[in-house]
């Protein structure tokens, strides 16, 4: 097996999901997304140990996705958050996938696929209270509604949106949210009122799962907690007070190991562009990780990474396939500190490690982005 491979820690995530199941109402369901080959930790084996964890629903972003799903023998319910183009619509039924709808004519195509396919299949009615990307307005949402619910083939189960700046804790934001939140409490409530039944209504990403009890309603789709992390200092600090014993642990684990250690001299630089140069007499030690694995270029000069629990900067330019780490006289054989073949985390669960968090804050984005841009050539390897 290749030197570079990310660990993904199963006993963390099922740790997450339990105490996301912790601060939840009995009854209440929750679906956990998995779509981008689930945020990068591999979408097979994180809705395995969903399902045996608990969870209820599944979440996709593409029909692609839910195939690879019902072909690795998953059976719970799988919803589609992203609409579906219309010649995917015959598979979709096939396979019993669950699509977010709210425009007529969809609703017209998708009940007539599946009547030509002799099924009738659940639908989830999406309203747009303030996300602005996909859904009906809230006022014509009973409208839509009854639309679909006199429709033979398809059955509506579900009602849900999506909050916009639920893990943000200014008070203009608090503000945009609990309207959001009433918005979609008052349209399910009119659906009741005209005999409509909603099904599982839902809202809360992770940070309405945490923050936002009355956003629960029956169902959650937490996806950045699952994985271990909070939305934000501000919100775990939040929740801790609430609940101190609630903790998240981080599920994947990047790491390599060393394949070169050398001396250098002063005034010698590393890697491309001569951006480093050496102000001393040195170490360096090579890894087999670059840019072509997911780590960003963009981190040269600014990361550092974790041997035998200390920290080590990478130096000069990170390469498509390989960087550089100064180790300084902890790489000198004499001291027997570093060896050829040493463990080196990139980002971790462990002590001293930085997380995704870390190069995500480093870098300007988000966690996500930092888990999922971890490449299929690494392998992954789940303990």
């Amino acid at each position: 097996m290749r030197a570079t491979c990310v660990k993904i820690h199963l006993d963390n995530l099922k740790s997450n999901i339990h105490q996301i199941q912790s601060i939840l109402e009995k009854n209440t369901k929750i679906c956990v997304p998995v779509k981008a080959n689930a945020y990068g930790h591999g979408i097979i084996e994180i809705a395995r140990a969903s399902v045996s964890s608990g969870v209820d629903y599944l979440a996709v972003a593409t029909v692609n996705e839910g195939k690879q799903l019902r072909k690795a023998g998953i059976k719970c319910p799988i919803l589609i958050l992203s609409i579906p183009f219309t010649d995917e619509l015959p598979e979709l039924v096939r396979l019993n996938l669950i699509p977010l709808v709210y425009e007529p004519e969809f609703i017209n195509t998708l009940d007539s696929v599946a009547g030509k396919l002799h099924k009738k299949i659940d639908v989830h009615l999406k309203i747009d209270t303030g996300m602005g990307r996909i859904g009906c307005k809230p006022e014509d949402s009973v409208e839509i509604a009854k639309h679909i619910s006199v429709k033979k083939n398809l059955a509506l189960t579900g009602v849900c949106t999506h909050l916009a700046v639920s893990d943000s804790l200014s008070s203009e934001d608090i503000d945009f949210t609990k309207k959001q939140i009433a918005l979609f409490f008052s349209a399910t409530e009119e659906m009741k009122k005209q005999g409509i039944n909603p099904g599982i209504r839902h809202c809360s990403a992770s940070g309405g799962t945490l923050l936002y009890p009355e956003a629960h309603f029956d169902m959650v789709r937490p996806g950045l907690i699952i994985y271990g992390y909070f939305p934000s200092p501000e919100s775990k600090q939040i929740i801790k007070k609430k609940f101190p014993s609630f903790d998240l642990q981080p599920v994947m684990e990047l790491e390599s190991k060393i394949t070169g250690i050398k001396p250098i001299t002063k005034g010698t630089s590393i890697s491309y562009g001569r951006t480093w140069i050496a102000e001393n007499d040195t170490w360096i030690a090579t890894i087999p990780i670059g840019y072509g694995d997911g780590l960003s270029r963009s981190l040269s000069g600014k990361l550092s990474v974790t041997i035998k629990g200390k920290k080590y900067p990478v130096v000069g330019r990170i390469c498509m396939d390989q960087c550089m780490i100064e180790i300084g006289e902890d790489g000198n054989p004499e001291k027997h500190l570093i060896s050829l073949f040493d463990e080196v985390t990139i980002f971790g669960p462990g002590e001293n490690m930085n997380t995704a968090v870390t190069l995500a804050d480093t870098l300007g984005t988000i966690p996500y982005e930092i888990t999922t841009l971890i490449m299929p050539r690494v392998t992954r390897v789940y303990i």
